[in-house]
């Protein structure tokens, strides 16, 4: 192994202690350097890295010696921090969505690429074990040919627990593009790129209460669909129906299950990275659960960074988190219009991943 590789976080809230877990200690990278708004909420997350230094931004994209950045903005700010990182000749792997709008999107790809560096986005959590057992599953015809697939995500609303819910009933913001990226990802994953969608969509509240922290009982005004429903046609033929929800107490669906001609598969949450995958095979009596057969076992965030730095073809691409961005905004116009909308990208489905042991991928 050579030489650890450098990079830079920008955004020292909350998810970035989940990706300091995969990364402060893996032999093939360091944490330079840490920026934030909160300067000393940057030097607290940089004390504690041996060598990291709280920087300004504009600091650490000067750094050479810093060669990709770890974006973990807010999603208003991702596009202007990418930007930024690309014309400084920095790859960048940032949180989802890619950005909050496709020109916007297609932009950075397209200067990424004149460049000649690399984006890679969350989400990173379908190359888990969860996901990518049920994707070895259906690849190895366990239920027959695939037909649909059902996706559900249903809450009562993340103001409910998040201290600042702002950003989530915002312009760029909503149940789809916050957590939609999970679902459609790990769909892509199952079934192949999608060609088109139909969607529908409704707002039923325009204001939400914060519910606990210093904010506690303060209204916030809503201004994004709060529950997203839609048919995805898929490249291969089968057809998905994804709901992405802030306006349900709760569910007993599964959060993702694909029917095939002889089985039917269950995902876990493709929120995580581990989970149970369950097959009930044509004529049986029960489900059964699968051993887990493919993907980085025992990881957590930041497994798709390491992946984009070591992979020939990064599987939590630039590319991909396009055409998931695509998907969704797509279904949001085709909500707001009435029609089926075919989309304007396509993805290679990702690469499938082996069973790799934690001890192997850790370095």
């Amino acid at each position: 192994m050579g030489e650890p590789h450098r990079i830079g976080i920008v955004g020292a809230g909350w998810i970035s202690g989940a990706y300091l877990e995969t990364l402060r200690d893996h032999p093939a990278v360091t944490i330079a350097a840490v920026a934030d708004l909160d300067p000393a909420r940057a030097a607290a997350v940089a004390d504690g890295l041996p060598g990291c230094r709280a920087l300004p931004f504009a600091d650490l994209l000067a750094d050479d010696s810093i060669a990709t950045i770890l974006n973990l903005t807010v999603p208003a700010a991702h596009a202007e921090i990418a930007a930024a990182a690309i014309k400084s000749g920095k790859q960048v792997y940032g949180e989802k969505p890619l950005t909050s709008d496709m020109t916007t999107a297609r932009t950075l790809l397209d200067e990424a690429a004149d460049r000649g560096v690399t984006i890679g986005c969350a989400p990173d959590t379908v190359l888990g074990t969860g996901v990518q057992t049920a994707r070895a599953a259906v690849d190895a015809g366990a239920i027959g040919r695939p037909l649909s697939a059902v996706a559900v995500m249903a809450t009562p609303g993340h103001e409910r627990w998040h201290h600042q819910p702002d950003f989530y009933y915002l312009p760029g913001g909503g149940p789809l593009l916050d957590m939609g990226p999970y679902y459609l990802t790990a769909l892509i994953h199952l079934l192949g790129p999608i060609v088109a969608v139909t969607g529908a969509a409704s707002r039923q509240r325009t204001t939400r209460v914060v519910g606990s922290g210093p904010r506690a009982g303060e209204r916030i005004p809503v201004e994004v669909d709060t529950h997203v429903t839609g048919v995805l046609h898929h490249a291969g033929g089968a057809l998905s129906t994804i709901t992405t929800s802030f306006d349900a107490v709760r569910t007993t669906a599964a959060p993702i299950e694909v029917h095939g001609e002889t089985g039917t598969i269950e995902v876990p949450d493709p929120n995580h990275f581990t989970g149970d995958v369950r097959l009930f095979e044509l004529g049986a009596t029960d489900w059964r659960t699968l051993e887990p057969s493919a993907g980085y076992a025992g990881s957590s965030r930041g497994i798709g960074l390491l992946d984009m730095l070591t992979s020939e073809a990064p599987r939590a691409s630039g590319a991909l988190a396009l055409h998931v961005l695509d998907a969704m905004t797509s279904l949001l116009r085709s909500a707001a219009e009435g029609r089926r909308i075919d989309l304007t990208t396509t993805v290679e489905r990702p690469t499938a991943l082996p069973l790799i042991p934690s001890a192997r991928w850790r370095g």
